[in-house]
């Protein structure tokens, strides 16, 4: 895939990059080692003041930088200013509570034969981040606000398709004042990842991505023994009981299910319904949709922009197009529009059966899965009838059934009643094939910490433990 900006909206190829060589990746890798050491010699104090300097700067060009990425990849105006500005609060987030993130904590002395005892957070060193196109600004920054608080320094192999978004990354963190190296851009391909993963003066790696990619990185890490976080795909359900606001859960359905022209890991998928209030749900869910604006990104107006790529628009139309043939009806939306750029409605689809596509795969767009269940049982069952494990969505009023949902679900988080979202002050992951690990919060910051046992004895005599070491 060529290093381009293409505008998605016109298919207008604006901007290519040349991929770099061998010897500039080669002293990207330097320049992160020794920003690495310079990073580890300055105080915390200096690191928040950089931070806040990047959050200041964030903010100052929100509208700039979010004109760019709806250039790159097709989200709307008003969503990319939504996510400059989670990025400079995340910035803020980290900058507040790094020091009490990485604060020792004091272990039992006595229990442990010590006068003291205690776990120290350290950095570990540069940490390479392969990151996706569909947030591109606020994915990366959910990894370099804790990484660079902690100590490290980021190498980012961001998507082909948003080399601007990338290189301004690199630019946004030198210039609030970080030190050269401490966080690169590294336009390269695919390919690269392998002997950049391989190099030694990497310790680590984070992506956000696909299953395949997913299992690549951790294949390349396993052999070089390195440690990574993986956020990889999601098919999250959405399930509404028979006690809940039918009105404010198809509003939410609409948002969940159209974020980001639907392209979002954890967007909600999959809407599974008791049959008690399945058609009065898909009604009002259908009727939403159908009301959801398509057209220019830029326009303030516009609810849903094109999809990123046109192979994206294909593959979600394949999905619909294969539902329909083993007996799906779709209640609004399922018809790839004619003329430029790579829009697809918004999208119904009911009548599911475990032959069709969609059934079981992520649907990467504005296009929603209907569900009829008749049991509390039943609807577990198929929201957990997948490999994805992400996030999830439960409606109901009950307090039991909300309990219950809580422990049940098998995802990385459960929300419910609301939308499912990514906050800096909650960890953020998957479990099955959506991946492990854990970004944002402090085990964000603490993943890519070394971990460090410190036990002080009183003295030479009682500082050995003879045969009972370990």
């Amino acid at each position: 895939m060529p290093i381009a900006t293409t505008n998605p909206a016109t298919g207008q190829l604006l901007k290519s990059y040349g991929p770099m060589s061998a010897e500039q990746i080669d002293a990207a890798i330097d320049r992160a080692d020794v920003a690495f050491r310079d990073l580890h010699d300055t105080t915390l104090a200096q690191r928040v003041q950089w931070m806040n300097a990047a959050a200041d700067l964030l903010e100052a060009e929100r509208d700039a930088t979010a004109r760019m990425m709806t250039t790159e990849m097709g989200k709307t105006y008003v969503a990319a200013q939504a996510e400059v500005t989670k990025c400079a609060t995340a910035c803020r987030f980290y900058a507040a509570n790094a020091e009490r993130m990485l604060a020792d904590e004091p272990a039992d002395a006595g229990a442990v034969k010590a006068r003291r005892a205690f776990v120290r957070y350290q950095p570990i060193g540069p940490v390479l981040a392969v990151m996706p196109w569909n947030f591109p600004l606020w994915q990366v920054m959910r990894f370099a606000a804790p990484a660079l608080m902690a100590g490290n320094t980021g190498l980012l192999k961001h998507a082909s398709n948003v080399p601007q978004t990338a290189l301004y990354l690199e630019e946004l963190f030198r210039r609030a004042g970080f030190p050269e190296g401490a966080f690169t851009t590294l336009l390269v391909g695919s390919e690269a990842v392998d002997p950049i993963l391989s190099d030694p003066r990497v310790r680590a790696a984070t992506l956000t991505g696909s299953e395949g990619a997913g299992r690549s990185i951790g294949q390349i890490a396993g052999r070089e023994l390195k440690k990574t976080v993986l956020e990889l795909g999601g098919s999250d359900p959405f399930v509404v009981m028979p006690s809940a606001d039918l009105d404010r859960a198809a509003e939410v359905a609409t948002t969940a299910r159209c974020q980001n022209n639907g392209q979002s890991c954890i967007a909600a998928k999959r809407f599974i319904v008791h049959t008690d209030v399945f058609d009065a749900f898909a009604d009002k869910f259908a009727a939403n949709m159908s009301a959801l604006r398509v057209g220019d990104p830029m326009d303030e107006n516009t609810d849903v922009g094109p999809l990123a790529s046109e192979r994206g628009r294909d593959e979600i139309h394949a999905q619909v197009q294969d539902a329909v043939d083993h007996g799906a009806t779709v209640l609004c939306g399922g018809e790839k529009p004619a003329g430029a750029g790579w829009f697809y409605p918004p999208t119904v689809v009911t009548d599911l059966n475990p032959q069709m596509r969609m059934w079981s795969e992520e649907v990467f767009g504005p296009v929603a899965g209907l569900f009829r269940v008749s049991s509390y049982a039943e609807a577990i069952e198929v929201a957990n009838g997948t490999a994805f494990g992400l996030g999830s969505n439960a409606w109901t009023t009950d307090p039991q059934e909300q309990e219950r949902f809580a422990v049940d679900l098998d995802a990385g988080s459960v929300f419910i009643n609301g939308m499912t979202t990514s906050y800096p002050e909650l960890p953020f992951g998957g479990v099955k094939n959506s991946g492990y690990g854990r970004e944002l919060s402090a085990l964000g910051m603490r993943e890519f910490c070394n971990t460090k046992t410190v036990w002080v004895g009183e003295g030479a005599a009682s500082a050995g433990a003879g045969a009972h070491a370990e």
